[in-house]
């Protein structure tokens, strides 16, 4: 689960709702689109907040950023049947918001948003000028965090989302202990967990479980791509996703001193990355760099 470091709107952005085709969506709104748009995809149990320190410093370098809770997720709210949250309607939801922003789209996908901004650029990569996977692997997450998966939902089946809450701080991994979390953002984290619908989260936690290889499907997406992650990660190793970016031919971006949520536990490196990224993008065309560059925390 990933914490923002604050969760006050800089003076930049804006919350509203997002209208798109497909319904409205909870979103987070920042800067003119001068150098591109870019739209910002959420993990598992994540939030727009979890992107909340990028906005201003991606706003600066030119880029509208929109940041957004998805279908079920905190305050945009969703049906409470599974089949609603199978991953080709997220994807769907995914192209929905892209074709309501103007121009041409950078996609960033966080966690399981990765996989998802993965299924929607599969399914059409035409609203996108490029693909971000941000701590997102090839495939279905690392067998300790699949079985930490199993065991939230078998909770979930059991118990109702409050007790859920409770049982879960025994859960979170040794790697993501951290100090004490300020008391602001940890009642935020208990209350856009308990706005999460329950489904929503059964049916993403098991595409964590059986999400397959599809590297070589999105490897002949002609679409610049790029795979940024901490310099550790407890869901998908670092190795993992390294030879990731090679299967793919993409940019790699290490962010030295994070884990598993750059965006929010080094945002100024992650913004430099993911803007040097995009500005690369505009100015040589689909293949803008296959080095790994790693930013120091």
């Amino acid at each position: 689960m990933s914490k923002p470091p604050t969760l006050t709107l800089p003076r930049e952005a804006r919350a509203y709702r997002l209208a798109t085709a497909r319904g409205d969506f909870a979103v987070h709104d920042a800067g003119e689109p001068r150098s591109g748009t870019a739209l910002l995809v959420p993990g598992f149990t994540g939030s727009k907040e979890d992107f909340i320190a990028l906005l201003a410093p991606l706003a600066r370098q030119g880029f509208r950023v929109v940041a957004v809770d998805g279908r079920g997720q905190h305050e945009t709210g969703g049906p409470r049947r599974e089949s609603a949250y199978a991953q080709d309607e997220l994807a769907l939801d995914v192209l929905a918001q892209a074709e309501a922003l103007d121009g041409d789209v950078h996609l960033v996908g966080h966690s399981l948003g990765g996989l998802i901004a993965r299924a929607a650029v599969l399914r059409d990569p035409a609203p996108f000028a490029s693909l971000t996977i941000m701590s997102s692997g090839p495939a279905a997450i690392s067998p300790a965090q699949q079985a930490r998966t199993r065991m939230l939902l078998d909770a979930l089946a059991a118990m109702d989302m409050e007790e859920v809450w409770q049982a879960m701080r025994d859960l979170d991994p040794p790697e993501a202990a951290d100090a004490a979390t300020p008391p602001a953002i940890g009642e935020f984290l208990r209350r856009r967990w308990l706005a999460n619908v329950p489904e929503q989260l059964v049916a993403t936690g098991r595409q964590l479980l059986t999400e397959p290889d599809r590297v070589a499907e999105l490897a002949a997406v002609p679409l610049p791509k790029h795979v940024l992650s901490g310099a550790v990660d407890y869901a998908w190793p670092v190795p993992l996703m390294d030879e990731m970016a090679r299967r793919l031919r993409a940019r790699r971006t290490v962010i030295e001193g994070a884990e598993h949520s750059p965006g929010a536990e080094r945002p100024r490196e992650t913004a430099d990355a993911l803007a040097a990224f995009w500005h690369a993008c505009r100015a040589v065309g689909p293949e803008p760099s296959r080095s790994i560059t790693r930013f120091p925390g």
